[in-house]
């Protein structure tokens, strides 16, 4: 992997790890038209730049994250759901996940949903309060994210405003769940992996997460604005465009791999 790679990989997970865009999409896309063929250090590196990602969350609310032990007590509730069928559904999500044709999909399908989701969730309560049973639904959306091309960020924040949660709040929300989720799943991940991190290559490792850590700040503050502002059809339209052009790359032959 060269320094160049590193980067834009690095921009791609910061921009697209908490956009309802799907990283994994932009990844396999990133990943085809740089040409670059998939190895233990590249897995690796993917899944090892989430933490900075996952840094990004903690600073910018970091007072979110020194409140009573109630903030962590529903974080957990809501994060129980993936982390049970993730066990339980390891390999067949794994399947799922080598097939170029599922994920640009799901992204079109969840492309749509976007389009119309202002419109089906347009009431909100003026409790804001995320109760436990508000909770645990978001967390069996985020279930639904296991799906590869669904986008996690989308899942959650779909499910805080089906219980009739502000966009802001539920955006909020879904960042605060991606802490355990994205920790807990990466780390499970990279225990398979990190033999291929070495002294040679570390420093690279290293650059790649203070990049998507500094992209990641930038597009969680711009994505709450645009949120708030604007709501959710340009994401749906720009879902439906990736998965329409990764489509076509792959049934022209392009070597599209996911990692």
């Amino acid at each position: 992997m060269t320094w160049f790679e590193a980067f834009i990989l690095a921009v791609v997970e910061g921009i697209t790890e908490f956009l309802p865009v799907s990283s994994t999409g932009h990844m396999i896309l990133a990943e085809g038209i740089m040409g670059m063929k998939s190895n233990d250090f590249i897995q690796a590196f993917i899944i090892n730049i989430q933490f900075g990602a996952i840094l990004s969350v903690v600073v910018l609310y970091w007072k979110r994250f020194f409140q009573t032990m109630k903030f962590y007590y529903k974080l957990f509730v809501a994060f129980l759901p993936a982390a049970v069928f993730g066990l339980l559904l390891s390999d067949y999500i794994d399947m799922l996940l080598e097939s170029v044709y599922v994920v640009a999909v799901v992204l079109i399908l969840g492309g749509i949903v976007l389009v119309f989701i202002d419109k089906w969730y347009n009431k909100v309560s003026d409790d804001q309060e995320i109760t436990y049973p508000i909770a645990l639904k978001i967390g069996l959306f985020q279930v639904i994210a296991m799906i590869p091309g669904v986008s996690r960020s989308a899942a959650t924040i779909i499910g805080g405003m089906s219980q009739k949660l502000s966009r802001k709040a539920a955006a909020e929300f879904s960042f605060f769940l991606a802490v355990p989720t994205m920790f807990a799943a990466s780390g499970y991940k990279l225990t398979k992996n990190y033999t291929s991190i070495t002294t040679e290559n570390i420093d690279i490792l290293i650059f790649g997460n203070v990049v998507a850590f500094i992209v990641a700040l930038i597009a969680i503050k711009s994505f709450i604005t645009f949120l708030t502002k604007h709501g959710f059809k340009l994401f749906g339209y720009y879902r439906i465009a990736i998965g329409v052009i990764i489509l076509v790359l792959y049934f022209v032959g392009v070597d599209l791999t996911i990692s």
